[in-house]
């Protein structure tokens, strides 16, 4: 055998109409390319070349392979509400409904419809933002951490930010709060100690360059035992601008659903907060994105601030999150935010729920009970804290492996492995998704018997 066994690119192209039509002439030759060249740098160790079908063949899996879209759709059986890894919080129909109608065509963006001329799209949430929590002024910028960066580029360059040694906190994906104010020009100023900040620790501090308080809430972790920290009434009551960087950002009282109380908007500005900053795709139940209320003059300030621009809301964000907005505001939030239907969804539902799908995955012989479990919101949201939930527990041989086959589905269906079972958990599994699951996991159990 030798190269000149190998088909040309234009035999290929002959003989690979099917691939032309779905994938397009161009990006088709390309591959054909690719795998003769490769096949040529193999000849040199095989002395071996692959034949016309075997080339269509790998050129049909690289162009499928290549094509597919990596961010997927999944099913969230896993139990925890706000998974960072899958998304964060999915949108009401509402959110979507909006999105589609301002990204099928043109919009008001940035138009001011009665004056014919154009506008600013800082406008758009930041009515519906001020009547829910009663701060003065609002701005939406694309996520928290760079709403955290512009307040303190706009607001502290080249000045101090005191800050408790215990809020200098790292949460997912490596962003930490000292990296933040280093980016931002601002100067660290760290006061207290690990465990126990004092009032006094932050009086101390205060010097005629000082510019604000910084106080980041304790999103992911807890501090317990011999712990104190000022409150934030008493850190306002120190006459300096007070930012209070909330992460999550709830606008509901997480206590009235059976958790922990996590600190809401309305309450940081009422305790005098200069600025509340805030996520939208946690708690709030919205799109990604960074959201500062406060004062009005330093709100000002920020909008007018070059990385204003760089950091700002596109579009969609914004329709998403005026349509989530709504939704507190007509007081349905949970019954139309998908993440609080899940933390309020009653265990008796989840029940129901969980026996039905155990019925329906019994059927194949598998073993399918219901048993008790525990839901956590997740998403840098009320550490430590969980819901009761029923979960559907498979009892499988090397449930590890079964759980990575289910991973593997289409749509892919994302379980948890608990006590040598496959559990799932129905509180995170949309209503108009269980038909989905139940025929991905009943696929894979019947592969799964054939295999075992």
């Amino acid at each position: 055998m030798s190269l000149r066994d190998l088909p040309s690119v234009d035999k290929l192209l002959a003989q690979a109409s099917d691939l032309i039509a779905e994938y397009g002439r161009p990006l088709t030759t390309e591959i054909f390319r690719e795998k003769l060249d490769e096949a040529r740098t193999d000849f040199r160790t095989q002395a071996a070349t692959p034949s016309a079908t075997d080339l269509l063949s790998q050129a049909r899996a690289r162009l499928a392979s290549l094509t597919v879209f990596s961010l997927r759709p999944i099913i969230n059986a896993s139990g925890v509400i706000l998974h960072t890894n899958l998304g964060r919080a999915p949108l009401s129909q509402a959110a979507l409904t909006q999105m589609e109608s301002v990204a099928r065509g043109y919009s008001t963006l940035e138009y001011d419809l009665s004056k014919g001329e154009r506008g600013s799209r800082a406008i758009h949430a930041e009515s519906l933002l001020t009547r829910l929590t009663g701060a003065e002024a609002a701005l939406v910028v694309n996520n928290n951490a760079a709403a955290v960066l512009l307040i303190l580029s706009a607001l502290a360059q080249r000045k101090g930010v005191l800050i408790s040694r215990s809020q200098l906190v790292e949460i997912g994906g490596g962003f930490r709060i000292p990296d933040v104010m280093k980016q931002s020009g601002a100067k660290l100023v760290e006061v207290g100690t690990t465990n126990r900040t004092h009032l006094k620790d932050y009086k101390e501090a205060i010097d005629e360059k000082t510019a604000l308080i910084l106080r980041a809430h304790h999103s992911n972790f807890k501090i317990i035992g011999f712990a104190t920290e000022p409150t934030l009434v008493e850190l306002c009551a120190l006459g300096l601008p007070v930012v209070d960087d909330l992460g999550s950002g709830a606008l509901l009282d997480t206590a009235t659903f059976g958790l922990g109380h996590e600190p809401m908007v309305q309450e940081s500005l009422k305790a005098g907060a200069a600025l509340v900053a805030f996520s939208g795709d946690k708690l709030l139940g919205g799109p990604q994105a960074g959201i500062i209320v406060g004062r009005a003059e330093l709100i000002a300030k920020l909008k007018k601030h070059p990385l204003a621009r760089a950091v700002r809301a596109d579009k969609l964000c914004l329709a998403a999150l005026s349509a989530t907005l709504l939704h507190y505001l007509h007081d349905e939030a949970t019954q139309e935010i998908p993440i609080w239907r899940m933390i309020a969804l009653p265990l008796a539902e989840i029940e129901k729920r969980a026996r039905a799908w155990a019925a329906q995955l019994g059927a194949l012989g598998t073993a399918a009970s219901v048993i008790n479990g525990e839901s956590t919101v997740g998403g840098g949201s009320l550490p430590g804290e969980t819901l009761p939930t029923k979960l559907v527990a498979l009892t499988v041989k090397s449930p590890n492996v079964f759980a990575a086959q289910l991973r593997a589905a289409d749509p892919p269906i994302i379980a948890r492995v608990l006590e040598d079972q496959v559990v799932l958990d129905p509180r995170t599994v949309l209503v108009e998704e269980e038909s989905l699951l139940i025929a991905g996991v009943l696929k894979n159990l019947t592969r799964w018997k054939m295999t075992r």
